[in-house]
């Protein structure tokens, strides 16, 4: 169960590790593809906090997913993880995946188009217990490349989620079970996405608590004067880094493909916070 107290995350920085049950992610293509509650008990084991569920891929260029085949990759799933006493987060901008989800056993919303891509979604969380992540993203998986265009990145992000967190809110979902996530790499090029990272404590302002999605993201490979393009799987010493800038500036949550080897950097971060403070 997640405790917001102040606008942070009580026994924070949590580990949020993710499981893709879709045959085109951006980080693991599928490769779990019918053993994802094997994977789901490695998340676990290896120390994460929450399992992250999504059976539609976000990556730049992929297009929407049928409702039913939705439904059919990530019900069952979440039932099964459920069943294992874990916490769940349901990664959807359905109203309807988001809604059987819950009754299976999620206990978060995490829609990267923070309601805008199905509106029902706020008032289905709304009539639950269930907590909502509320992500930064200007057009579609599909569109939002055109969209990366900003005067201030910061402000306009914080701005933009200010005003989902209000919708949030006029659609009846408490306060305190509101997260944020400022969309790393969605509608963003890289340096829109490490400016937010370097200023994410930028975020606290909004009230709520900071999730981060940078794990794996082609921005970490795209930054400095020697930049090249890193494989996927060449990306985690770099994801490293993002998390513990991250949790040093106030991430609350850390949304990551490998628990095993982020895990210590998240760690080692969040006891320097916790020796400072």
């Amino acid at each position: 169960m997640l405790i917001v107290e102040n606008g942070r995350l009580v026994g924070g920085p949590l580990i949020m590790g993710v499981l893709n049950a879709t045959p085109d992610s951006f980080s693991d293509g599928g490769a779990h593809a019918g053993a994802e509650l094997v994977h789901a008990r490695q998340l676990l084991a290896d120390g994460a906090d929450l399992v992250d569920v999504g059976g539609e891929s976000t990556r730049p260029g992929a297009e929407a997913v049928p409702l039913a085949a939705e439904l059919a990759r990530v019900v069952p799933i979440v039932r099964a993880i459920a069943a294992l006493g874990a916490t769940i987060s349901i990664d959807t901008c359905k109203a309807e995946v988001a809604r059987q989800a819950i009754l299976a056993g999620a206990a978060i919303v995490n829609d990267v188009s923070g309601g805008l891509a199905d509106p029902a979604l706020l008032e289905v969380v709304a009539a639950t217990d269930a907590f909502i992540i509320l992500g930064h993203l200007r057009g579609t998986p599909e569109t939002m490349a055109a969209h990366a265009r900003y005067d201030d990145v910061l402000a306009e992000v914080r701005d933009e989620l200010a005003e989902r967190v209000g919708a949030a809110r006029r659609a009846g979902v408490p306060g305190e079970r509101i997260l944020v996530d400022p969309g790393f790499g969605f509608a963003k090029r890289a340096e829109h996405s490490i400016r937010l990272l370097a200023h994410l404590d930028g975020l606290r302002a909004l009230g709520c608590p900071i999730v981060v999605g940078a794990s794996r993201k082609r921005f970490l490979s795209e930054v400095g004067a020697r930049a090249r393009e890193l494989a996927v799987a060449d990306r985690e010493e770099a994801t490293a880094a993002a998390h513990t800038i991250a949790v040093w500036l106030g991430a609350d949550v850390v949304r990551v493909h490998d628990v095993a080897r982020q895990g210590p950097a998240v760690r080692i971060a969040a006891a320097c916070v916790r020796a400072r403070s």
